[in-house]
């Protein structure tokens, strides 16, 4: 196992909890920088800089480009596990992730007649380096805490308020840049925020992280067990196995639908949605980043609703299908909208910014009843040889639910009829939230037995029940 580090405690926390805040906070200011401004970039006119690309094929890109940022970290997650450790991955993935950024920020003038081709490596750079970072930055805030700890799913929870403070930032500040000066300065200062979070990690992850992340895990595991070769897999980590993939099926349903903000949304708020406030026009890309200031606003709320709670706070499952209510309550609100404000004409076409505004407040509290939780999930049921492979699981599901709100997104079309398509759009995306709800909340009890006591069966947060805990799954060590 591991050395925990001893840097001491920071809020209740480890500050080694901090400083990988900070490390995915910078990371995730300069990838949602640019995802806010990448369709935008696409569809513009070649005039105005970008390449003229219809929505239907800028949205097909964007879908495959995000499948790929969530589909690499399944090889990332293998490749820390029995190679490279976490720590190196982290350091890896994130310089090739800025050299992407720069190079996506080359101007058109520099590489005139391969602009396209240009713009495809530095994607290719990012979905690499991506995959090398995501699952194991994820890993290493639950290897902080001992099985049982009771604080782990509220370290998740401000873990998630580091990926959404940069989540917040990068859109508005690449967001502004590319309005005022150019898409490709827009690029760089998304890559600026990445080197920032390669430094973080190079300079303080010894002090604040002890070993952990350093030894392979397979390594790891392999040195624990008494024979020092690989042993099988355990009846309880095979049914803890089962959870994670149960769950991360389910969470398809969630992103299918909370992905459509990239494209179909951003798409929306740029052309059919009046932003203007008090004779200034709000940037498209800004809306990009009302999710989230939402976390950072809930989160701790969230976070408090969860402890305040005890032994009466939802188990994970019901969680899921919570967040699952809420996914529909967003699309159920567009549907008002358009009802309400759709129309025939073109001046018709045009809706309150007030409805996107409800829109990501409640796709935000739906994430922060799955998100979190679904982090929190893989890292105390999964086993320590397969930690970041079955993180690698999770967010491949998430790869599959990327392309698919692309596919669906699209649909749209353009012009006077996108009103209509995106009625049907909205309608699918609701009833589908809710069904599968319904589904997760029946399948809730099976779920938790499965997880032979990792869950805790919400029993008083005690020192003697996390200690019977360790007892019923010893031999099984996360």
């Amino acid at each position: 196992m591991s050395t925990l580090p001893k840097a001491g405690e920071f809020l209740g926390h480890p500050k080694g909890l901090f400083l990988l805040f900070g490390t995915e906070m910078w990371e995730r200011f300069g990838y949602y920088g640019m995802r806010a401004i990448l369709v935008l970039y696409l569809v513009a006119m070649a005039q105005d800089g970008g390449f003229g690309w219809s929505n239907a094929d800028a949205l097909s890109l964007y879908g495959t480009f995000t499948m790929a940022v969530y589909l690499t970290p399944l090889f990332g997650g293998w490749l820390a596990d029995n190679v490279l450790g976490q720590r190196k991955a982290i350091i890896i993935g994130g310089i090739l992730m800025a050299a992407g950024h720069f190079t996506m920020g080359i101007p058109h003038a520099m590489v005139s007649g391969i602009e396209e081709s240009v713009f495809y490596v530095g994607l290719t750079l990012l979905c690499i380096g991506n995959g090398l970072f995501k699952p194991n930055i994820s890993t290493m805030v639950g290897d902080l805490y001992q099985e049982g700890d009771k604080r782990r799913d509220s370290a998740f929870t401000i873990f998630y308020m580091g990926i959404n403070l940069g989540g917040a930032l990068g859109p508005l500040i690449a967001g502004y840049v590319a309005a005022v000066i150019n898409w490709q300065a827009g690029f760089i200062a998304a890559g600026i925020g990445m080197v920032i979070s390669v430094v973080m990690q190079m300079i303080l992850s010894k002090k604040y992280l002890g070993d952990i992340g350093v030894v392979p895990s397979a390594k790891l595991s392999q040195q624990q067990s008494e024979s020092g070769q690989k042993e099988p897999l355990t009846k309880v980590e095979k049914d803890r196995i089962k959870v994670i993939f149960t769950m991360s099926v389910f969470s398809i349903i969630f992103w299918m639908g909370f992905e459509q903000a990239g494209g179909l949304m951003n798409i929306f708020a740029n052309d059919y949605t009046d932003r203007m406030l008090m004779g200034f026009e709000i940037p498209a890309s800004w809306f990009q980043s009302l999710n989230s200031i939402f976390i950072i606003i809930f989160a701790p709320i969230v976070a408090m609703i969860w402890l305040k709670l005890d032994n009466k706070e939802p188990n994970s499952p019901v969680k899921f299908a919570i967040g699952l209510v809420f996914l529909a309550l967003g699309f159920f609100t567009m549907m008002l909208a358009l009802a309400t404000e759709g129309g025939n004409g073109q001046d018709a076409l045009q809706i309150s910014m007030i409805w996107l505004v409800l829109f990501y407040l409640f796709h935000t509290l739906g994430e922060l009843c799955l998100s979190p939780i679904g982090l929190s999930m893989v890292s105390k049921l999964a086993p320590l040889r397969l930690a970041s492979l079955l993180m690698g699981i999770w967010f491949l599901c998430t790869a599959v639910a990327n392309k698919i709100a692309a596919f669906v997104g699209a649909f749209i079309g353009e012009g006077e009829a996108a009103m209509e398509n995106a009625m049907g759009i909205f309608i699918g995306l609701g009833a589908t939230g809710l069904i599968s709800a319904a589904l997760m909340y029946f399948l809730s009890d099976r779920l938790v037995d499965w997880m032979h006591g990792a869950e805790g069966n919400h029993e008083p947060h005690t020192q003697e029940h996390y200690l019977s805990e360790e007892l019923e799954v010893s031999g099984s060590k996360q």
